[in-house]
């Protein structure tokens, strides 16, 4: 069982009517009746809520329903309904029974109190730890649930204090008024409680670098320089070579890029696709990205460039360049080796690699792809390129942008 991601208020009832395979009117409609058996319906809910992970997928959770406002206004209705109980208090003290406060009407005045405190204090707590990370609402959402809440919290503690049931009941009427001052300092502690969390993240982050960039001034002056060693002793296409590139850049990779987040940009993919062709053919591969894009890496350009960068591995061996570029117009992906290099008109015709893994592909895709010559005739180059108004969708598959370094 999983809830959705875009769902009502907290995605439970939907959930729930997807696993059971039921209407959700019918899960929601169960939930209620259930709340009038001592509330059985109302913890089951929240139980559900708190243990029930999201379904699968990377985008944020979206609640349609202003829950902040519904509880915020369900605190005002509540306090209101407490001022008028109050009132008719004032009219008929003698109705209270002094000994041992057991007035009905006294005992719902103070459950309207501390109801709507109750209430107004799960907003401010609603609006900051669920509504502020959504785009839609944000922090701006949150400060204004905040200050509705605070003033009515701080009206009703006016109120309590100089009203006309702090002389009559005196105790009741105090306990209220400290109820509401309190409430004022609940609906701000999520707000310390989040910083507070992002100071102790910031203060671990920071410790984890400092103990990361000593482990990388160690190792740098003495695995890697080896490693380095390695490789221009050994030459480019050797075995050893190879395997020393290959732990060299994962060394790399662990110590300066450990703490980025996976990211699936197509200078990314590129980058991981060469590592796994060095460990497994003689060549040296560079890979540099250039110009960023929100694009991710996936679909016929990227499928198409480790086509590229294979046949290069496959035939020429040595040292292959990859370059990527997005531009406002276009993604382009250059793929140069330096071997013997060859003429597609003389590639025989039932060898469809070039012509439809990566020819082919892109002009499938909506863009084009190029085999041409290298620079002064050595070797050849690979050119694909995308026009930007159909990157991240037109295509196929979603095509890719591009936002990485040298790989």
């Amino acid at each position: 069982m999983s809830r959705p991601r875009a769902c009502v208020a907290t995605g439970v009832a939907a959930g729930l009517a997807a696993h059971l395979g039921w209407p959700v009117l019918v899960v929601r409609a169960a939930f209620v009746v259930a709340s009038f058996a001592a509330g059985a319906g109302v913890l089951l809910y929240v139980w559900l809520w708190a243990l029930t992970p999201w379904e699968a997928g990377e985008a944020r959770p979206s609640r349609s329903a202003p829950v902040a406002w519904l509880l915020v206004s369900a605190a005002a209705v509540s306090l209101l309904a407490a001022a008028a109980t109050s009132s008719l208090l004032a009219l008929d003290p003698l109705a209270v029974d002094a000994v041992d406060g057991g007035s009905e009407a006294l005992g719902s005045w103070l459950f309207a109190v501390f109801a709507g405190v109750g209430l107004a204090v799960a907003s401010g707590a609603w609006a900051t730890f669920i509504d502020r990370p959504e785009p839609e609402r944000g922090p701006r959402h949150e400060l204004t649930i905040r200050l509705v809440a605070t003033v009515l919290l701080v009206v009703t503690a006016a109120a309590l204090v100089l009203g006309p049931t702090a002389a009559w009941y005196p105790a009741p009427t105090f306990a209220a008024a400290l109820a509401a001052v309190l409430g004022i300092g609940l609906v701000y502690a999520p707000t310390l409680v989040t910083a507070w969390r992002e100071l102790t993240e910031e203060r671990t982050k920071r410790i984890r670098e400092e103990q990361r960039s000593e482990i990388a001034a160690h190792l740098h002056d003495s695995v890697l320089q080896t490693l380095a060693l390695i490789q221009n002793r050994a030459g480019a296409t050797t075995e050893v070579a190879r395997i020393a590139r290959a732990q060299e850049r994962e060394l790399r990779d662990w110590l300066f890029d450990g703490e980025a987040p996976a990211d699936s940009d197509l200078g990314t993919d590129l980058r991981d696709f060469a590592a796994a062709l060095e460990i497994d053919y003689p060549v040296t591969i560079d890979v540099v990205a250039v110009g960023s894009s929100s694009e991710r890496a996936s679909g016929e350009v990227a499928a198409a460039a480790r086509e590229a960068m294979l046949n290069a591995a496959r035939h020429a061996g040595g040292e292959v360049s990859v370059y990527v570029e997005a531009t406002p117009d276009s993604v382009e992906v250059f793929v140069r080796d330096r071997g013997d290099g060859f003429d597609l008109v003389d590639v025989p015709s039932d060898r469809l690699g070039v012509r439809q893994s990566i020819i082919g592909r892109m002009r499938r895709a909506g863009g084009t792809g190029e085999v041409r010559p290298g620079a002064g005739g050595i070797g050849t180059e690979v050119r694909l390129r995308f026009p930007a108004e159909r990157v991240g969708g037109a295509g196929p598959a979603g095509i890719i942008g591009t936002e990485g370094s040298r790989g």
